[in-house]
């Protein structure tokens, strides 16, 4: 028989693919879950089960979750990346990170085929096939439901067919967790104005007092939450989640515009990521220059936007992540949040890098650094070129005005 490797999650596309692929393929099915920092090791142990039951050759778990932060994550934070000042890239960093393991993996093994269960009409299939393409290009690529055009009911009923049991009710939707945070699609974000039902979200809120947090970053990353200022960084990340989330922070639906030119829904809950974005941004307030901040808000949407169409392996991405990384030097303090159902508020930063010093002048009150003739002197020069123009086209204007009422 020949071999699979199977990109495997154990929800309702690909366990439809591990049946389809073995019993009417006749392949040898290696199914590998990449470990992005989203599951406990129960689920983990849940998900082997599962693949067993399934009949798959051989089940194994790849743990990306450090160079996901590492080459990842991080650069989300420098850049404060929200596509459509919304989502935080939660799906599509990680399925880059997926792609890269499980193209690995099917190299080690010697596969023939490497399969995943993406549909045709989204764009987790692009981000697949293009690493694929790169990276294991002699590896032919399966992809059952894209090209059968599956629905999930029809999924489920062949599955029923073939003894398959789960539970299908849960199965309507479609969940990914990781790392930086748990997308939720299902029949309400097929429409565009039905919101996800309560118990639709993963984690139901159950905090309704508010709570102070300390976030200490040291140059542009998460080091610390409250007492403990030098934690490792992924266990800061779902230190904070696990804080945050059951305050019913992080909730929303992302509107897109997919790589394949439609446009999409998706719920996504996502606590730490968006508490973080935002006490980062606050902090690179006080501790960058305007034009730090100008030239990374341009480039950060592109590495964003470029990120999310499946683009982690050009190389213009690292280009941008060095600027991104050395524009951190100095982001480096403690930030103030207070978390309450379904909200939180940034209240305030502290850091010796804070150039908000009134040492120099306290906006709209006091100039320490110069004097009034200095600004005088320096609003001339700044407005030189504008009176000038003004200057010279004044008849012009003047005439063209005229011109305007006579007709009028």
């Amino acid at each position: 028989m020949k071999k699979v490797v199977l990109a495997y999650s154990g929800g309702l596309d690909t366990t439809y693919c591990a049946i389809y692929l073995n019993k009417v393929m006749g392949l040898e099915v290696h199914a590998v879950t990449i470990q992005t920092g989203g599951f406990s090791d129960k689920e983990l142990e849940g998900i082997e089960k599962r693949a067993k039951e399934l009949g798959v050759a051989s089940f194994t778990v790849v743990d990306v979750t450090k160079q996901y932060y590492e080459n990842c994550i991080r650069y989300l934070v420098y850049g404060n990346v929200l596509k459509n000042n919304t989502y935080p890239l939660s799906v599509s960093a990680e399925r880059m990170v997926q792609a890269v393991a499980v193209a690995e993996h099917a190299a080690k093994v010697g596969a023939d085929y490497v399969a995943h269960g993406s549909t045709g009409a989204g764009n987790d299939q692009v981000r697949f096939d293009m690493v694929f393409y790169s990276m294991i290009p002699d590896i032919q690529i399966l992809t059952p439901i894209r090209d059968m055009r599956l629905s999930r009911d029809q999924e489920i009923t062949f599955l029923k067919e073939h003894g398959i049991e789960m539970d299908f009710a849960k199965a309507q939707y479609s969940i990914n967790k990781g790392l930086w945070g748990t997308s939720v699609g299902g029949k309400e974000t097929l429409t565009s104005h039905q919101y996800l039902k309560e118990d639709a979200w993963p984690t139901q809120v159950s905090e309704t007092e508010p709570r102070e947090v300390v976030l200490h970053f040291e140059k542009g990353e998460l080091a610390g939450i409250d007492d403990e200022n030098n934690m490792d960084k992924v266990k800061a990340i779902q230190y904070l989640q696990s804080i945050a989330q059951p305050f019913g922070i992080g909730r929303d639906i992302h509107v897109g515009d997919t790589i394949i030119g439609i446009k999409g829904r998706v719920g996504f809950e996502a606590a730490a990521p968006i508490v973080i974005i935002k006490a980062h941004h606050l902090l690179e307030k006080h501790t960058l220059t305007k034009w730090q901040l100008y030239w990374k808000d341009q480039l950060s949407t592109w590495y964003g936007n470029w990120l999310h169409e499946g683009m982690m392996l050009d190389p213009t991405m690292r280009n941008i992540e060095k600027f991104m990384e050395d524009t951190q030097q100095h982001v480096t303090g403690k930030v103030f949040v207070t978390l309450m159902p379904y909200r939180f508020t940034v209240t305030g930063v502290e850091t010796d890098h804070d150039l908000m010093n009134n040492q120099f002048g306290s906006y709209g009150e006091m100039n320490n650094g110069w004097s009034g003739d200095d600004v005088k002197g320096f609003a001339k020069i700044f407005g030189n070129q504008v009176s000038i123009y003004h200057s010279v086209n004044k008849d012009r204007e003047a005439a063209a005005k005229e011109t305007d009422n006579a007709k009028n």
